[in-house]
C-alpha cells in the first residue's frame, strides 16, 4: 500500500496484539493483525516500511524481539537466540 512518495507504515502495539496499517494517496488502506507476546501499555509508532523489510530480510528466525521505550524513540530489533544481532530503526511521524 505504500508508494515511492510515502513509505510510512503504522504499528499499533497493544497487549497481545500488533496491528500493522498503511494507506496511500489514493485513499486505499491495508491492515493486518498479529498475535504477540506483549503485556505493556499501548504504543502507536510509525516507520519507513523499507527499513522494516530490511530488518526482517536479514533475519532467519521466526521470532523477533522489538524493544521500544515510546513512540518517538528508536526501536531495537533483536533475535532471542542470537545476542550479537541488533538492528536499530528510527521512527517517523505518520
Amino acid at each position: 500500500m505504500t508508494s515511492e512518495k510515502f513509505k510510512g507504515v503504522k504499528l499499533n502495539i497493544d497487549p497481545g496484539t500488533l496491528r500493522v496499517a498503511s494507506n496511500n494517496a489514493e485513499q486505499e488502506e491495508a491492515m493486518d493483525e498479529l498475535d504477540i507476546d506483549y503485556g505493556g501499555e499501548s504504543i502507536e509508532i510509525g516507520f519507513n516500511v523499507t527499513y522494516l523489510i530490511d530488518v526482517l530480510q536479514n533475519m532467519q528466525q521466526d521470532m523477533v524481539k522489538l524493544e521500544l521505550s515510546d513512540s518517538n524513540s528508536s526501536a531495537l530489533f533483536t533475535v532471542p537466540d542470537d545476542a550479537n544481532f541488533k538492528y536499530v530503526v528510527m521512527p517517523m511521524r505518520i
